[in-house]
């Protein structure tokens, strides 16, 4: 059967009114034009346009930066000082002295990704390093004249943006749920061996298939306590990234005849602000329109007016760990034994004696443990924890490029794992990885803990640009990205791990149906709601149904849905309860203890991130899994257990959520507008237009499109949703303006 692409659905939202009492606080201009307070750049002037979106004008692209960095400030001045002061973890010192903060802080004192920043700081290009100077002028001077706001409330004068600062963003938005789920599925490794579980199992989850494991080393391996339960950072109002989609098509299957480019990042949606900051920059004859991020300069994704650019993560395995033979502080290196390095970090706290935290440290990372008990512990490692010169060195360089060969040798450069589309309006297209990938000897491809006294386990370096997956005007016709395995595109296979391929294939499905694509029909692809996933597992369940549940109306319902995630979908939601009840069934029952299973589904990503890993396990009909059941009997008792206590409600009535505020996170009454009401999300975890939602540590969290982004080269325009909108401030009328856009799947027009 082939599927179209299913109607946009349109879903009612009822925004929060101002509550005008309390706006007063908070007044904004109501003219569309910013006024700049204090002194700034001559010819500089700044307009909003209906959606409150700025259109800078300046005179030369430093001056244009000064105004892009005023504009963090007056409109996200509270995430900017709030996402500071979680990476040089200072909670507790300055927010809210709690035990769980504490846990936060120690975490980022423990990543310390302020260290070297004014070393990588001197490797920048002059021209780069007064581009950075001209944000940070500009945030200050925004700030300075930012009257009022949740921040100002809470911790009184700021301090001045550097940067430092900007290094520190990039680190943390680089890091944080993307490579750090990479970490969190080779320690799961661990403590799965730990917990007994077979080789046969393992392989059949993991990338070990040629890797030397030895079971009785990793099993004398002394895990410390998690250092942060993910959950906890999740409450933090750290951003959430993950999985996202990003295609480019070429002129010969567009029905304009130019190359079209269409980008939709998948965060977690449901906070607010959203993590990207939308601009338009225009500055003597150039111009820039899309999303940054607050705090760093330029724009991340959009496009320029010959060239236009958009970003998913790879899942490249840039994070690694060494086992450590320790003793009285010393780890050994063959038959030498060296001192660590030890760090001390001071954390300040408002209501409780201050914290003392020792670090040790050697040449593989920090240590899990206290090495002056003997024993094995893992040292760990990212490879950009040190970063960032080149990086904003490739960024600056992006500002003077117009095709996509250009693109790809500058973002190609940028030191953190993205996947890139480019196009541009000579109708070339092209895909560019990114990211420090180590080149490891040994045959290890980093996912099993190396020997850290063995020399021949140290990186050796990192692969060049040149032999990371890339492609230029592919045969045909289209590229897409949706975190999946790229690895066929290069000479070198950094990916281990990736995310399961079901939107990628979707996309690639749809794209090949249709040789005239067009804003409508990549609208359409953004909101597709079709499930490859529930296709693969309903071929197994359906003859299960027909033969023992043919008369059962449940039965029925499934046996009958078209494998859309649509709101009014009674089947989607029977399918999930399904699809998790036959999860817990054979991997809880069968060596996974349910306080790990407990521990995965609450407190870690993998079940959302790697959830193909898992699912290849239960589609294999002699899968080691089954044991002493078969597939068909797991699967028919799967069923059974759902029918027991199943409430027969749609989708979209099970689907739902709330856009709440970063900082206070629904602790207020819904009158003062800070949050939304509840609204349903279409959509799964397998369908183009991801829907993910789910509960860790009893707070709710989402996968989903945090922005929506079309361009087709033969305009000069942009098409643009966001899911929420310009302002942090509460009571700002572009606070959550985009929503209703949002959820209909409509798109505004971004000029120049």
């Amino acid at each position: 059967m082939v599927h179209s692409v299913v109607a946009i659905q349109k879903t009612e939202y009822s925004g929060q009114k101002n509550n005008h009492k309390l706006s007063l606080m908070f007044k904004l201009p109501k003219s569309s034009s910013v006024k700049i307070r204090g002194q700034f750049p001559d010819g500089l002037s700044i307009q909003r346009d209906a959606n409150g979106v700025p259109h800078i004008n300046a005179n030369n692209l430093n001056d244009a930066t000064w105004g892009l960095g005023y504009c963090h400030a007056i409109d996200r001045g509270m995430q900017l000082q709030f996402m500071r002061i979680l990476g040089q973890g200072r909670l507790c010192e300055l927010l809210d002295d709690t035990n769980e903060n504490l846990e936060i802080d120690i975490f980022f004192r423990r990543m310390n990704w302020q260290q070297g920043a004014e070393k990588e700081l001197s490797k920048l290009n002059s021209e780069t390093h007064e581009w950075l100077l001209a944000l940070c002028d500009g945030i200050n001077a925004g700030l300075k004249h930012r009257t009022s706001g949740l921040m100002r409330l809470l911790i009184g004068k700021h301090e001045p943006w550097t940067p430092s600062d900007i290094m520190l963003t990039f680190r943390m938005t680089s890091y944080l749920t993307l490579a750090q789920t990479q970490a969190e599925s080779e320690r799961l490794f661990i403590e799965l061996i730990q917990n007994g579980v077979s080789d046969e199992k393992l392989k059949s989850l993991f990338p070990i298939h040629d890797q030397h494991i030895d079971r009785a080393l990793i099993e004398k391996l002394k895990l410390g306590d998690r250092h942060l339960p993910l959950e906890l950072l999740w409450q933090s109002a750290a951003p959430r990234m993950m999985a996202s989609n990003n295609w480019v098509v070429s002129p010969k299957r567009t029905a304009s005849g130019a190359a079209l480019m269409a980008n939709d990042p998948h965060l977690e949606v449901n906070r607010l602000p959203n993590v990207w900051y939308e601009a338009a920059i225009n500055y003597q004859g150039q111009s820039t329109i899309g999303y940054g991020m607050p705090g760093l300069p330029g724009l991340l994704v959009g496009r320029n007016k010959t060239l236009s650019w958009g970003a998913t993560y790879t899942f490249a395995d840039t994070v690694d760990s060494w086992i450590e033979d320790c003793k009285e502080g010393q780890y050994r290196v063959e038959d030498e034994w060296f001192k660590f390095s030890q760090r001390e970090e001071l954390i300040t706290r408002k209501k409780h004696a201050d914290h003392r935290e020792t670090f040790y440290e050697n040449h593989h990372g920090v240590l899990d443990g206290l090495p002056t008990e003997t024993g094995y512990y893992l040292a760990t490692h990212w490879a950009p924890a040190e970063s960032g010169a080149t990086t904003l060195n490739a960024a600056f360089a992006l500002n003077s490029v117009s095709t996509v060969a250009e693109a790809q040798i500058h973002l190609g450069a940028i030191e953190s794992a993205w996947n890139w589309v480019i196009a541009d309006s000579h109708g070339d297209i092209g895909y560019q990885m990114s990211g420090l990938c180590p080149i490891r000897e040994n045959n290890w491809n980093g996912f099993v803990p190396g020997l850290g006294w063995d020399k021949s386990y140290d990186w050796k370096g990192f692969h060049p640009i040149e032999d990371l997956p890339r492609s230029f005007n592919p045969e045909c016709g289209y590229f897409v990205t949706a975190n999946q395995d790229l690895n066929e595109f290069g000479k070198t296979s950094p990916i281990n791990m990736p995310m399961a391929d079901h939107r990628a294939r979707r996309i690639n499905d749809l794209l090949s149906q249709n040789a005239e694509q067009d804003l409508l029909s990549t609208q359409a692809i953004q909101m597709d709601l079709f499930s490859l996933q529930a296709k693969e597992f309903m071929d197994v369940l359906k003859p299960v149904l027909e033969e023992n549940f043919s008369d059962q109306p449940l039965a029925q319902s499934l046996l009958n849905w078209d494998l859309c995630y649509d709101k009014d979908s009674i089947a989607a939601n029977l399918f999930e309860c399904f699809y998790t009840e036959l999860r817990h069934l054979v991997f809880q029952d069968e060596q996974i203890s349910p306080e790990l299973t407990k521990h995965l589904r609450e407190q870690t990503c993998l079940f959302i991130d790697f959830y193909q890993n898992f699912d290849r396990c239960l589609l294999e009909p002699s899968s080691v899994w089954y044991q002493d059941n078969n597939q068909a009997e797991c699967f028919k008792q799967a069923f059974l257990n759902v029918c027991t206590h199943f409430e027969e409600r749609t989708w979209g009535q099970t689907n739902t959520f709330q856009f709440t505020n970063i900082l206070l996170q629904g602790k207020l009454p819904l009158f003062f507008g800070l949050d939304s009401k509840t609204v349903s999300m279409i959509g799964g975890r397998a369908t183009p237009h991801q829907g993910q939602l789910y509960e860790a540590a009893g707070r709710k969290t989402s996968f989903a499109a945090s922005v929506r982004i079309a361009a087709d080269m033969s305009e000069q325009i942009l098409h643009t949703r966001t899911a929420g909108g310009v302002s942090d401030n509460p009571f700002s009328p572009w606070y959550m303006s985009e929503i209703q856009g949002w959820l209909d799947g409509t798109f505004k027009t971004l000029e120049p």
